[in-house]
């Protein structure tokens, strides 16, 4: 597994930190060339900077060893490059903010995740829900408040092209990414963005190239900077409750600040109130699908063989630690409704502990695919599951090494267990 580098140490905050750090420049300065600069000359010359963007970080970070060429990748580069595109021409169009056009990509993007969920039959959760409502009333209050834009039909064919790429988009980062493996993750993020920017020049180039501007090329280096932080943001496995809600959080201020603060550097006009306010329904649908992460924590699932002893007790201690949590525990051959063993209810009572009610449980892949993390009591149980789900985030509860079963032992050999697992499991959750 790859050691995060200086520039990840923030997790999840500082991705969205630097989303907006390189967004908001990137969006002020489009908006402000686009009037002096056709849109061609502009998007050729952001071709060529995000193709030097891509080549500067992949080649720095070493990244670009990553890089792999096969369909899902070719459609994925693809895909992005109509993003990328896109969101540099939607910025470009007289008579409507940045504000505005953000309002219209996020929300889309709100909108349309759960519809796609519905239409692939996948259960759509009712904070999902809420937050649909949410972004239809954000694109209704934006677009009546009709004294404050004009919406062209080519602003709406790039609208749609936009949408079209992100659904695409996310079909293949579902299918072969977010996997929860560092390694699995920036080789995607590495092979989509090395073929998106070599995609846009080929674009490009079958128009022929418009007049280099040195401003369109730093338009491009900083959408390869965001692309960056974005498409991490993306790619952990936490779509809804992490994922959307941090990158539309961060775009969402980065188009406020660039849009007043181009009203007070160059007199653009403002956002109109009904911009806001739709900005504010967007913030609220955003928090709707923060519901999960922020109300109810992560999902931590503790397996053994039987799920009557080791993986019980883990469930137990986990549970009586503090934290927002929700622990669960299964057998890799269970027989489901099974109680914990006598010897294990002892050894808890003993550590002043009273199980309540423990029926075992079957591990199945969905249990595997809904938690955030796994832990298993020896390597044996690690592949039995990685044999299942081969991209799994597995980890030996105790990284000393395997937990033994008692079970055919005296009940020191319980007692033993079960102060060790308590202490494994104490050490694993403090940063929970």
């Amino acid at each position: 597994m790859s050691k995060n580098p200086w520039w990840l140490a923030g997790g999840m905050l500082g991705l969205a930190c630097g989303y907006f750090f390189w967004y908001t420049p990137y969006a002020a300065l489009t908006k402000v060339l686009s009037a002096d600069i056709g849109r061609f000359e502009l998007l050729s010359s952001a071709a060529l900077g995000t193709l030097a963007g891509a080549a500067l970080f992949l080649g720095s970070t070493g990244w670009w060893r990553r890089i792999r060429v096969d369909r899902s990748m070719l459609t994925a580069g693809f895909f992005m490059s109509l993003i990328i595109a896109t969101t540099t021409l939607n910025y470009t169009f007289a008579g409507v903010s940045i504000l505005f056009m953000l309002l219209m990509m996020r929300g889309g993007i709100l909108i349309l995740s759960p519809v796609v969920d519905a239409v692939r039959h996948r259960r759509v959760n009712a904070y999902s829900w809420a937050a649909l409502g949410f972004s239809l009333l954000a694109v209704v209050a934006a677009l009546s408040d009709v004294s404050s834009y004009v919406l062209t039909g080519g602003a709406v064919l790039s609208l749609a092209v936009y949408y079209t790429g992100y659904v695409g988009r996310f079909g293949i980062m579902s299918k072969v990414a977010k996997t929860g493996d560092a390694d699995v993750d920036r080789g995607y993020l590495a092979s989509e963005m090395a073929i998106a920017a070599v995609f846009q020049v080929v674009m490009v180039s079958v128009f022929g190239f418009g007049s280099f501007t040195f401003g369109g090329f730093v338009v491009g280096l900083l959408y390869a900077a965001l692309y960056v932080y974005g498409t991490l943001i993306y790619l952990d496995r936490r779509e809804y409750t992490w994922c959307v809600p941090a990158n539309r959080c961060a775009s969402l201020l980065s188009g406020l600040v660039a849009s007043f603060g181009l009203t007070l550097l160059t007199g653009i006009a403002a956002p109109g109130t009904g911009q806001l306010i739709a900005a504010g329904l967007v913030f609220m649908a955003i928090a709707a699908l923060s519901y999960p992460a922020v109300v109810r924590g992560p999902v931590i699932l503790f397996v053994c063989g039987g799920n009557t002893c080791r993986s019980a007790m883990a469930e137990v201690f986990a549970r009586t630690a503090s934290g927002r949590r929700r622990v669960v525990s299964a057998g890799l051959s269970a027989k489901p409704g099974s109680p914990m063993s006598p010897e294990t209810v002892v050894a808890l009572r003993e550590l002043g502990i009273s199980p309540n009610g423990h029926a075992a449980r079957q591990l199945t892949p969905g249990m595997i695919a809904r938690a955030d993390r796994i832990y298993v009591m020896t390597d044996e149980q690690r592949a039995g599951i990685l044999a299942i789900a081969p991209r799994a985030d597995v980890s030996l509860v105790d990284p000393s090494g395997d937990i033994p079963d008692p079970h055919g032992h005296d009940q020191d050999a319980f007692g033993d267990c079960a102060v060790r697992i308590r202490d494994a499991v104490s050490a694993r959750l403090v940063p929970a």
